[in-house]
């Protein structure tokens, strides 16, 4: 009885500290691909712009919809003096897609 109690908590635990979502990875990538992030961005290394492995990194913790919102609007100086281009054309949705993903470390499955 003890080992089903135990075994029952754990799994609610597990339930509740899961993601509400499942981070589709190859929809993402292929997001990235059509978008022309790739073009500027590696999984792990260094191209025109940061790996996103070091982009998961450095923001650790961010909520999706902060790193989305910069996704759209573009920058500079984050990373050094290329700037990344504006992506305002994306939708929210498609942004948030692609934040998950690098937050993620951009993985393939």
């Amino acid at each position: 009885m003890m080992r089903k109690m135990l075994f029952a908590a754990t799994m609610g635990v597990a339930v509740l500290t899961a993601p509400a979502y499942a981070l589709d990875a190859a929809a993402a990538k292929g997001l990235a691909q059509k978008n022309a992030c790739m073009g500027c961005h590696a999984v792990d290394k260094k191209m025109v712009g940061p790996a996103y492995k070091d982009i998961a990194a450095k923001y650790k913790g961010m909520k999706p919809e902060e790193l989305a919102a910069s996704i759209k609007k573009g920058g500079t100086g984050k990373w050094g003096p290329v700037p990344m281009p504006a992506q305002p054309n994306l939708s929210d949705a498609d942004a948030k897609v692609l934040a998950e993903w690098v937050l993620a470390g951009a993985p393939d499955k």
